[in-house]
């Protein structure tokens, strides 16, 4: 049997790519889940794959991840339900209409003009019924794989990890919290965004002496684009993927220098944990996509991605599965120097 942890990345509609490479490693048998960290979509992704599979073990995590898409994909726009909508339609037009002409970005202009606390006390979250539907005590017991759902706390712009009996709907919202679309999640008296500012995801819960070594990150923001943006939309959406991916870059960085320090012979083995790491990730496919489709999961979108990420885990599979307890499967050193 050979055990990984899972880190799964958020990215709005886009993580339905992550459902299919989940959908697709739960078929392994002798592939265990041990741990997972995950934000935002990838919060969702993974509370969903643990209480299916609490329920009705692999079979179940998977039924429960396609019925969770499902009905995201029935919502067609985030922000359906929030304050953007007496202006969806126009935007929708003039975003389509002028993302290759004009020098403003409408979608950006009415995330600055307006808040989605607009609507007060009427706001609601088009997110919270399907997390509501979830079993929680599944997700919350002691049974693997272990879960850790980043947020980022508002006040202190610090990660806050929820484990164990602190995963409850509230904590599932704040890691998928969008802060130009959601309203700020309380829990305990703090407010909380989307994680994926502080740890897309955080990779650090899973150093766990119990938790296997080999951890395998499942990529939405692509690390690479080959053309540089020039619309507002491709600048705004190409930063955004830049800040959403520093922490990862960083807690890479820091494994790439352990292993350093481990082959030099300057750390004994066993005093850090010493992770190999594996990479599941499709960039062509994530450079083709707009920025707007993040927050627009129509069917046919939530369709093509997870048939993607069934085709990404399918070839991770042939080529790299059995290295997991061996070695890592991606080149650490190209990730930092390749590319300039």
């Amino acid at each position: 049997m050979r055990r990984i942890s899972l880190a799964l990345q958020g990215g709005g509609a886009h993580g339905a790519f992550t459902w299919g490479v989940l959908d697709r490693l739960l078929e392994e048998e002798d592939l265990e889940i041990a741990a997972i960290s995950g934000t935002s979509a990838g919060a969702l992704n993974a509370a969903a794959l643990k209480a299916g599979f609490g329920a009705g073990g692999r079979e179940g995590a998977r039924e429960k991840l396609r019925a969770l898409w499902e009905k995201i994909g029935d919502i067609g726009d985030f922000r359906q339900f929030a304050w953007m909508q007496p202006w969806l339609p126009m935007l929708r037009f003039w975003q389509e209409a002028t993302d290759r002409f004009w020098a403003i970005s409408p979608q950006g202009m009415m995330a600055q003009l307006y808040s989605p606390y607009a609507l007060g006390s009427a706001w609601e979250n088009p997110l919270a019924p399907m997390v509501a539907e979830l079993n929680f005590s599944q997700i919350c017991s002691e049974a693997s794989p272990a879960l850790f759902l980043g947020a980022t706390n508002v006040r202190t712009g610090k990660v806050h990890v929820f484990s164990g009996q602190k995963i409850t709907p509230q904590a599932i919202l704040a890691s998928a919290c969008i802060p130009t679309v959601f309203q700020a999640v309380e829990i305990d008296g703090e407010a909380y965004w989307d994680g994926g500012f502080t740890g897309n995801p955080s990779l650090w819960p899973l150093y766990r002496p119990d938790l296997p070594d080999d951890i395998v990150i499942v990529q939405v923001n692509p690390l690479y684009r080959e053309d540089v943006p020039d619309t507002p939309l491709e600048i705004q959406n190409r930063v955004n993927e830049i800040s959403f991916n520093a922490s990862l870059m960083g807690e890479l960085r820091a494994i790439a220098f352990v292993k350093r320090l481990i082959a030099e012979g300057r750390l004994q083995p066993g005093q850090m944990k010493d992770v190999r790491v594996h990479m599941i990730a499709d960039d062509g496919l994530m450079n083709d996509l707009t920025a707007s489709s993040k927050l627009q999961p129509s069917g046919n979108l939530v369709r093509r991605l997870h048939d993607a990420g069934r085709k990404a885990a399918e070839g991770f599979l042939a080529h790299d599965k059995e290295k997991i307890g061996v070695s890592h499967s991606i080149d650490l050193a190209r990730i930092f120097d390749g590319h300039g």
